[in-house]
């Protein structure tokens, strides 16, 4: 095994959605040579006032503790979009360099979805690597263009040396019963094809690449069936 090649996923769950029982969560990418890969960073310390739907619970910073880390020792912080439950405490990380899709950031730029965390996630240019599309970003991390929750939403695909290849469908596919190629009751969602469109894009790279994991990302009974962190995927 290449000593850049992934070597563990850990899981972290850093806070939720009481009233529907939905965890948000984090990720966590080690390799051989010992980088840190975070993916995603959770809900902002201080949740703003129009999400109080919201509810923190063990930080992103606290999570990395229980596994001997610190902020700074994050190398890479792969941010997925920039909702607040998922890019909440990006400016933690100071030594890191933030891999995004380009279609993404620049429709941030101007969408005031983003707007409340925006401190978060609008770094210095010198940090950010825009991306555009599918991405190797190292030997057993691939990044997954999965426009239609957001444009330039990206899910992630980890091949690890004992469990094989785990796919994170973020919000690609928040719940496992969504992840089907029969038409969905959601035409009144002006995304909606471009949902579809990804979902069907995941599946095929299921069917293809022999994904024998797949991690959706908000469901609260397979989220309950999981390794969480201290404990791990190798």
């Amino acid at each position: 095994m290449s000593q850049t090649a992934v070597k563990r996923l850990y899981l972290m769950q850093v806070g939720s959605m009481p009233e529907y029982q939905i965890p948000i969560v984090c990720y966590l990418v080690q390799t051989g040579d010992g980088r840190n890969i975070l993916i995603d960073s959770g809900l902002p310390e201080i949740i703003p006032e129009d999400a109080q739907e919201f509810e923190n619970g063990q930080d992103v910073i606290e999570q990395l503790a229980s596994i001997g880390l610190k902020p700074d020792d994050i190398d890479t912080v792969i941010s997925t979009h920039y909702d607040g439950d998922h890019a909440g405490r990006h400016a933690a990380f100071t030594k890191a360099h933030y891999v995004v899709q380009r279609v993404h950031h620049l429709d941030a730029a101007n969408n005031p979805r983003y707007a409340a965390i925006r401190p978060q996630w609008d770094q210095p240019m010198a940090r950010i690597r825009l991306v555009d599309g599918d991405t190797e970003l190292l030997p057993g991390l691939e990044l997954i263009e999965t426009s239609g929750h957001v444009p330039g939403h990206q899910s992630v695909l980890v091949r690890l040396p004992q469990t094989g290849a785990i796919l994170l469908t973020i919000d690609a596919v928040p719940f496992g019963e969504g992840f089907t190629r029969d038409e969905q009751d959601d035409d009144n969602n002006p995304d909606a094809a471009a949902i579809r469109a990804s979902t069907i894009k995941l599946l095929d790279l299921v069917e293809r690449e022999h994904v024998g994991l797949v991690i959706f990302g908000h469901d609260t009974e397979q989220w309950e069936t999981l390794k969480k962190a201290p404990e791990f995927y190798g």
